[in-house]
């Protein structure tokens, strides 16, 4: 990899600065996740711009969600814009990334519907849901849950015509966030894919050498799997349908520029 795009530098080092606090001042890098990471639209804590800042906030209890993003970044970021120049790759990035975010809350938003209906068929008002989810946002443990609802002029008793299920999709789903370069990781991937069908990739922890066009429909499986089962085989707390949604969005973008920008090239592998 020596001869990193500027554009790619550029990316990593943002991401790579905005990290810092995580590793010397967690509580300040406790507050831009607060502000920057993305949130459920109807919690009061979304913006719109989050839709971009928060692909450059990355899980801070873990250094190995920015090391996968980065390293991937640089590994396919560096073939693509070769082909297409930074500033049809910044577009690409941004629009994937975009279109993750958005697809996240499109799915966050279907599932914190159903469970919003069922809390009304269950004799709740708008007003009692919402108190009740800005309550388990406050709450720091089941016993403090538990006392403030108590405190609250919720009644009770409707609880129990709700399965535990329903609840805690309600909460959940309000309370939200999404971090992570992945949605636009995986656009890229794709991009990479179709670009290169024929390149050898593989796991990290899996090195067997697969070809693109075969290897990367894979992953995007896996994590769809895993959004629909709630069966993470890569750890918990990964946002899976923001990795498919770049996924997807990558392709229909690729599909598009296939025929507006045809290119004919060889992947020659990085040095």
């Amino acid at each position: 990899m020596k001869h990193i795009p500027p554009v790619v530098w550029a990316l990593i080092g943002i991401n790579g600065v905005i990290y810092i606090p995580a590793l010397i001042a967690p509580e300040v890098y406790k507050t831009l996740l607060n502000h920057f990471a993305l949130y459920f639209p109807k919690s009061d804590s979304f913006q719109v711009f989050q839709l971009i800042s928060y692909m450059f906030l990355h899980d801070g209890r873990s250094l190995m969600h920015i090391f996968f993003n980065m390293f991937a970044l640089a590994s396919f970021g560096i073939p693509l814009t070769m082909v297409w120049g930074w500033k049809r790759f910044l577009i690409f990035y941004f629009t994937t990334g975009i279109g993750a975010g958005l697809v996240y809350l499109s799915v966050n938003y279907f599932h914190f519907t159903n469970a919003y209906q069922a809390f009304i068929a269950a004799g709740f008002t708008p007003e009692s849901i919402f108190t009740f989810l800005e309550i388990s946002v406050v709450a720091e443990s089941q016993e403090s849950l538990i006392a403030l609802l108590e405190a609250s002029s919720i009644d009770l008793s409707l609880f129990a015509n709700l399965p535990r299920e329903t609840v805690q999709s309600l909460s959940n789903n309000y309370d939200s966030s999404a971090v992570g370069a992945s949605g636009a990781i995986y656009g890229i991937l794709v991009a990479f894919g179709v670009l290169f069908p024929d390149a050898k990739l593989s796991l990290i922890f899996i090195p067997v050498p697969m070809p693109a066009k075969y290897f990367i429909p894979v992953i995007v499986l896996l994590d769809l799997f895993s959004g629909i089962t709630g069966v993470s085989l890569f750890g918990g707390g990964i946002a899976h349908f923001a990795h498919v949604g770049g996924a997807v969005i990558g392709f229909l973008i690729m599909l598009y520029w296939k025929v507006k920008y045809p290119v004919n090239i060889q992947y020659q592998g990085l040095e």
